[in-house]
Parts: C-alpha cells; sequence; structure tokens
C-alpha cells in the first residue's frame, strides 16, 4: 500500500477510483495548475448538499470547491475571503456569510446546503449554521459538471489564477443531490456515522490529479 501511494506521489494525471478514508489531498505551492478533478455522471442537480474539511494558512481569498459546467463557470462554487467572509455562489447568484469564527492552521469542517425550489442557501462551518439567504431560485445545475479542488474554474475545466488557488490540506469531500438535515450535517462535523455523499463519497471517489497534489494520511490535531 505504502509502494502505491508512493508512485501516486510521483505521477500525476493519472485517473484514480479509491477509497480515502483516512486520506488527505496537500495542496503543497500556489500554482495555475495543480488541482483535482473529480467526476460524476449526474448531469442536473435541483438540490445540494457539499461537505469537507480542509486546513490552511493563507491569510488572501482562495477557492474551497469549484463546480462549473458550460454555461457556467460558476454554477456552485465554495470561495473564502481574506476577512474570514464565506463566498456561495449559485448559478451565477452570490450570497455572502460573516461572523463564523475562523483560525489558521487548524482543520475546519464545512458545509454548504442549497435547494431551487426555495432558493435559500446556508454555510454550516465547525458545527454552527448561519442565517440562510435566497441566493438563486426556480433554476437548476444543469449541463456537463466538472468539479475542481484546489483551484477556482474561470471557464469549464481552466482559466486558473495563482491568486486564487488552495494551499493547505483537504480531506472528507462529500456532495449529496439533496439538502442534508442539520442532525446529518453535525453528525458528519462530529466526524460520526453518516450517509456518505451520492453524487461524491470520499470512500468511492473517481478522481485527477493535475500537478502537484500529495495524497497522504490525513494528519489530526495532537499527533
Amino acid at each position: 500500500m505504502q509502494l502505491y501511494f508512493l508512485l501516486h506521489h510521483l505521477i500525476f494525471n493519472v485517473c484514480f477510483f479509491l477509497d480515502l478514508s483516512g486520506k488527505m489531498f496537500t495542496f503543497p505551492e500556489a500554482t495555475n495548475t495543480a488541482h483535482v478533478r473529480i467526476t460524476t455522471s449526474r448531469q442536473e442537480l435541483s438540490a445540494v448538499t457539499v461537505c469537507l474539511r480542509f486546513l490552511t494558512d493563507l491569510r488572501r481569498g482562495y477557492s474551497i470547491f469549484s463546480l462549473a459546467t458550460p454555461s457556467s463557470a460558476n454554477d456552485l462554487l465554495i470561495f473564502k475571503l481574506e476577512n474570514g467572509v464565506t463566498e456561495f455562489i449559485i448559478r451565477n447568484k452570490l450570497a455572502e456569510f460573516v461572523g463564523q469564527e475562523y483560525g489558521l492552521n487548524v482543520w475546519h469542517s464545512i458545509c454548504t446546503t442549497w435547494d431551487s425550489a426555495s432558493g435559500l442557501g446556508q454555510v454550516w462551518f465547525d458545527g454552527n449554521p448561519s442565517s440562510r439567504k435566497l441566493i438563486s431560485s426556480g433554476t437548476n445545475i444543469k449541463g456537463s459538471i466538472l468539479i475542481v479542488l484546489g483551484q477556482e474554474q474561470d471557464s469549464h475545466g481552466g482559466a486558473f489564477d495563482t491568486n486564487q488557488c488552495f494551499v493547505g490540506m483537504m480531506s472528507d469531500v462529500h456532495m449529496w443531490d439533496y439538502t442534508l438535515s442539520p442532525c446529518e450535517i453535525q453528525n458528519y462535523m462530529s466526524d460520526l456515522s453518516f450517509t456518505p455523499g451520492n453524487v461524491l463519497n470520499w470512500k468511492a471517489l473517481d478522481f485527477q490529479i493535475k500537478g502537484r497534489v500529495l495524497t497522504e494520511d490525513k494528519q489530526k490535531a495532537g499527533l
């Protein structure tokens, strides 16, 4: 197994379908190339929940999760600003979520939910919910979905900017085609038993590494 992951570190641009339990992606430097592409067979979403964990010491803004279709580079974007504000964009419509405590070099858990019928979005951060805000209603995410970790897509699959890239570690990425209940979100936040994502599942992830991104054992506080 160690040899397998050593080869993973050395060979880029190779597709994998893996159980990443206990693993993390490490983005070790700022570039406009290094990223992880995640594929899904889903072509339409009328509701969505995205959950992941990340650790960084970046003081500037950076992309946490970027989902694009050919018709919209920002069909779903989770972006952290330098002042700790979380931008949540759906179908090119933006809502800002403020007042969520944020620290450097600390593992943070984030979940975002959105439903087309109501148009409401919400950001859960380290177990605490934000207010619910109207973002985009009456229209679904639809098309050839491409998900990127580590960069923000300014076009479908590209137009990356070094000043928006993520540097740090990321783990436990899940995505559902419905809004998770508060109880399920709290279970995820507390690393308890929860229903894995039915769109993206960290325990069975179909992904492709581009550039210098490492797959390593997850580092936890106190170790």
